[in-house]
């Protein structure tokens, strides 16, 4: 699972999700992306999940690109703790994801085997996407 090596600071705030994405906003290695069309959290099991989905479609031909990392923690607390006593410890990471980021990148397959890959990863990911041509 996909989780950066150090950071300087264990936590994080939550922060908030507004406007489009700045950067990997087009198809910059592979010829055929997956762009999401909402903003969400993307959790490093659901990045693993899409990940695989397309590499097993594609029966390991061609090279995918992952586009996005999950730099941001997020805690949790306990079941069944009361309110108060601070905040809870880091359980997972997520990557924040803006309408137009690229998630995934892959080239070397056609365009329907590209189509088809993207469309099993996109059932594991919590938001919406289209299919893209690099121009």
């Amino acid at each position: 699972m996909l989780s950066p090596k150090r950071v300087k600071y264990r936590k994080q705030h939550k922060g908030r999700m507004k406007g489009f994405a700045a950067r990997t906003n087009t198809v910059a290695f592979g010829d055929f992306g997956l762009q999401s069309l909402e903003d969400c959290w993307l959790t490093a099991r659901q990045i693993e999940a899409g990940r695989i989905a397309i590499s097993r479609s594609v029966k390991r031909g061609g090279k995918v690109w992952v586009r996005s990392f999950p730099h941001k923690p997020v805690t949790k607390k306990p079941a069944e703790v009361r309110m108060g006593s601070g905040k809870g410890n880091p359980e997972l990471w997520v990557s924040v994801v803006k309408p137009g980021q690229m998630i995934f990148e892959i080239n070397g397959v056609t365009v329907d085997q590209a189509k088809e890959a993207f469309r099993l990863a996109a059932h594991k990911l919590p938001m919406k996407t289209r299919f893209t041509v690099r121009e």
